[in-house]
């Protein structure tokens, strides 16, 4: 995908306020205590997964933001939403954090922000602790991942001045979600689960996406309800949980199933004298995703909603057409 060039290295939008100016300094609350941020951020890095999709979505390119660590099909960092909404501000990728490590607290402090974001992430105490030194953090609110893609969008905007905006992005998401919702009735009244992993050589532990978790809140969003098994399973406030395979028989009201993995496994889970018995399974109602575009935007974000909403949602009709 081309890239346009600037002279200088890294570009900062900051969009106009029409809908509504913000008064600084402001303070949010969050699951570390409280962060002040003194006046209207210019220089805007993010960490973790997709925080930085909100600045973009918003007119504003941050000075540094983490690498894609999944889902990068050309290996340039930077997922195809991002890179082509990069492309439609006229920029170019700025500085890139490699998280494989962890966050690499040098690259953040040499982009030298005024503001980090982090709403959606598992920061540690020591993780924000340490980005404080560098600059006020925006972490999440109650649980690390539980973050939805509304609240990321709320904190992350808001921090960055721009609540009103965050709040208009919001509205255009949801009727984009909701045009394309309307083609397919067949999600209506159905149940989905999300599986974290599947390990084709050991079934005897199904691990799965709590009903916290920001891919199967994303379920509401399209129709689609939390069956009463994942709900009673969601304890704790994490963002997973796993039972034994000896328990499957207590997702038997799940109509559709969602998981990582491709032809290999959906042979070996339609074999296992355990996995079999699943409802899902023996209806075919599975949508297998994979390490892609559209496997990434099943956790959903600003930009990746748009991208891949109608692919993702006809997935789950076709699967939801075979429940018996």
């Amino acid at each position: 995908m081309a890239r346009h060039l600037l002279t200088s290295a890294v570009l900062v939008l900051v969009v106009a306020s029409p809908l509504g100016a913000q008064e600084f300094p402001l303070t949010l609350d969050h699951a570390f205590g409280q962060t002040t941020i003194p006046e209207r951020p210019v220089r805007v890095a993010t960490v973790s997964w997709a925080n930085h999709e909100v600045p973009l979505a918003l007119g504003v390119v941050p000075v540094g933001f983490a690498r894609a660590n999944f889902g990068d099909d050309d290996g340039d960092g930077l997922l195809p939403w991002v890179a082509g909404r990069l492309d439609e501000l006229g920029a170019e990728a700025p500085r890139l954090f490699d998280e494989g490590d962890g966050i690499d607290f040098e690259a953040v402090a040499a982009s030298k922000p005024d503001v980090i974001l982090a709403a959606y992430s598992g920061l540690s105490q020591s993780d924000y602790d340490i980005l404080s030194e560098i600059a006020p953090v925006v972490a999440y609110r109650d649980a690390p991942w539980a973050t939805d893609w509304r609240e990321m969008i709320r904190l992350n905007g808001t921090a960055m001045g721009l609540a009103a905006e965050g709040e208009a992005l919001i509205a255009r998401i949801e009727g984009q979600i909701a045009e394309v919702t309307a083609r397919h009735p067949e999600l209506h009244g159905r149940t989905a689960m999300f599986v974290t992993h599947l390990d084709i050589r050991d079934l005897s532990v199904i691990r799965f996406y709590s009903a916290n978790d920001t891919r199967v809140k994303f379920f509401e969003d399209l129709g689609l309800a939390s069956p009463a098994s994942v709900r009673d399973a969601s304890t704790g406030g994490g963002y997973s949980g796993e039972v034994s395979a000896e328990r499957i028989d207590s997702f038997d009201d799940v109509d559709i199933l969602v998981t990582y993995g491709g032809a290999a496994l959906l042979e070996r889970v339609r074999q296992n004298p355990l996995t079999s018995r699943m409802r899902a399974v023996s209806d075919g109602a599975l949508v297998l995703l994979g390490n892609d575009p559209v496997g990434t935007a099943a956790n959903p974000t600003p930009l990746s909603i748009p991208w891949v909403l109608d692919d993702y949602v006809a997935r789950l009709a076709e699967a939801a057409r075979r429940v018996k």
